[in-house]
């Protein structure tokens, strides 16, 4: 479960996707907020647990913190994974992405819900085989997402395969991906950023009843002007939510580029 993909995509029928753009970031959050509550209070309403994928970045804490009060969610029956982290930094950093769930989303939810974090201290290719094996085969009732300033989808960077048949994959960092980890104020320069990661695929992301994408920002328009514009392609990992049927994406007047 280690090394890269190879850049494949079965060439199956593209779907449109189905977007939503308001004038700010606070309005996108509340909209997708409330959007992913609708998806997990029908959910609940059925027997059983909701199984959730989280990303982790700034881009989504308006959808997050929005969904956190949605008031008719027992989030006690919500099950959360979360899409990637970082290789190489200390358990308890900061920058590390089921600490920033845990730390911005989780621990304000009413109801203390099951999060599965990846087991970082874990040599690579055992931390990745014990979190596919968390995640199991079942779909997510709901994937929330975003789209990195190339276009990466978690960790997925260009060139990633559409077709991966590893749940779970330790890759190599991009540097346009470690240079927005910078931009963004999480490390102080280039050379602290880690160079590898673990991140879930493309198709296991994919495995899902609902998928809501929250793109806010100027600095992601390009990346959202070419998932919008092309056809499903692995030099725009974007382009991969046009794969299945009824993805939304949420952009606001900056990110939106038509």
């Amino acid at each position: 479960m280690s090394g890269v993909g190879h850049g494949r995509h079965s060439g199956g029928r593209s779907y449109p996707l189905t977007v939503h753009s308001h004038p700010t970031p606070v309005d996108l959050g509340r909209r997708a907020g409330d959007h992913a509550g609708r998806i997990l209070s029908e959910r609940l309403a059925r027997p059983g647990s909701a199984r959730v994928l989280l990303a982790a970045a700034p881009s989504q804490l308006g959808t997050l913190r929005a969904l956190a009060e949605v008031a008719d969610v027992d989030f006690g029956r919500v099950e959360f994974f979360h899409m990637d982290d970082y290789l190489g930094l200390p358990s308890d950093a900061p920058q590390g992405f089921a600490n920033w769930l845990q730390r911005e989303f989780l621990r304000h939810l009413p109801q203390a819900p099951v999060f599965h974090r990846m087991q970082m201290s874990l040599p690579p290719v055992e931390a990745a085989a014990h979190y596919a094996a968390l995640l199991g085969e079942a779909p997510f009732d709901l994937v929330l997402c975003g789209l990195g300033v190339n276009a990466h989808i978690a960790f997925n960077e260009p060139g990633s395969d559409f077709d991966d048949p590893e749940p779970v994959r330790l890759i190599e960092m991009d540097h346009a991906s470690r240079r927005q980890q910078v931009d963004e104020g999480h490390f102080p320069h280039l050379a602290a950023v880690p160079t590898r990661a673990l991140t879930v695929t493309i198709p296991r992301i994919l495995n899902a009843d609902h998928v809501i994408c929250s793109v806010p920002g100027a600095q992601k328009c390009a990346a959202v002007r070419a998932t919008l514009e092309l056809e499903p392609t692995p030099d725009v990992p974007g382009t991969a939510l046009k794969l299945r049927p009824g993805v939304h994406l949420y952009l606001d007047r900056e990110s939106d580029p038509r």
